[in-house]
């Protein structure tokens, strides 16, 4: 199969990547615009002059909200296997 060649512009440079399909590109490409938009945020409402300050700051956001996503799945996974355990108590208790 052969990849997609494209270019996205973050922070004012561009990056030449290559994706496996128009979803994988859109994806990027969605990704990109949402570091820029985040980027723009930073700059406007904080003195932050250096781009790689922005791109830190924007990096810890991006990475605390996937943390943070996998903790609450994780506890809702937990939630879920206890009710389901206590619903199997619940049921053999009366089965038998």
């Amino acid at each position: 199969m052969e990849k997609l060649k494209i270019n996205l512009v973050i922070a004012g440079r561009t990056y030449p990547l290559s994706v496996k399909n128009t979803n994988e590109e859109e994806g990027m490409r969605k990704a990109a615009s949402a570091i820029n938009k985040l980027i723009g945020m930073y700059e406007q409402n904080y003195a932050v002059s250096d781009k790689q300050d922005v791109l830190a700051m924007c990096a810890l956001q991006f990475a605390s909200k996937s943390e943070i996503s996998s903790l609450e799945k994780g506890f809702e996974n937990t939630e879920i296997t206890n009710k389901l355990e206590e619903l199997t108590n619940l049921l053999s208790t009366h089965l038998k």
